[in-house]
């Protein structure tokens, strides 16, 4: 009897020390998951662009390099003052790539029969008076300028124009959600979150040769540009 008495003791005594251990045990309550729905609005605002940007450079060879780069000077000094002309800002007018190097010559065989210096020198122009644009082309190559690159028409300031289509996002996000939900007998709570887009593209008119800018005043038309934003809300449902 003391043996049995000892034994059940001893395994009272171990099942003891594990409760005490383990420490009380507390179950929670897991709260509701929030039942959302999700809407994406998209808000678009048409504006005719009152900028424009401009690469012009003059290109230039000759078998002295020093001869390619005088005369490159002397047609870019020109070009310059042509552009300057139609009252655009020294500030307005930068030097983005000057470029020296020499470009093998070769015969109808394709032997290397000597060697000719390039000279490339391009100006990135900003254009605040659109109405002057296609004259000051035409001048710029009348000047000397012989690589013009591809037109970007922007807005100096899209502030406004974002601020408009931001608003046009939402109200659009908004009816929609409307309409799902008294589609679904459910009623719209809070907003959870919110995220948007904004797109701004410039447009971009092409030009391949200096000679397709080549005439009396050019006529080219900037067009209309598109500023659009994408908003998605997630809103709570009662």
């Amino acid at each position: 009897m003391k043996t049995k008495f000892f034994f059940l003791a001893s395994v009272l005594l171990v099942f003891g020390v594990l409760l005490a251990a383990c420490g009380p045990t507390t179950v929670y309550a897991q709260p509701p998951q929030q039942r959302t729905i999700t809407v994406t609005g998209t808000g678009a605002i048409t504006l005719t662009p009152d900028i424009a940007y401009i690469t012009i450079g003059v290109h230039t060879q000759d078998a002295s390099a020093a001869t390619a780069m005088n005369k490159n000077n002397v047609q870019t000094q020109a070009v310059i003052t042509a552009i300057k002309s139609f009252s655009v800002d020294e500030k307005d007018i930068k030097t983005i790539n000057f470029n020296v190097y020499p470009q093998a010559v070769y015969d109808n065989n394709n032997n290397q029969i000597g060697v000719t210096y390039v000279v490339d020198n391009s100006v990135y122009v900003t254009i605040r008076d659109l109405t002057k644009l296609g004259s000051l082309l035409d001048a710029s190559v009348n000047a000397g300028a012989n690589n013009i690159n591809s037109i970007q028409f922007d807005l100096a300031d899209k502030t406004a124009a974002l601020s408009q289509a931001r608003l046009a996002a939402v109200q659009d996000a908004r009816r929609q959600a409307d309409e799902l939900v008294s589609a679904t007998n459910v009623k719209l709570g809070d907003v959870q979150t919110i995220s948007y887009y904004d797109s701004t593209p410039p447009v971009y008119t092409q030009f391949t040769r200096a000679a397709d800018v080549a005439g009396a005043s050019v006529p080219v038309q900037s067009g209309s540009m598109e500023i659009t934003t994408t908003v998605t809300i997630v809103y709570g449902l009662k």
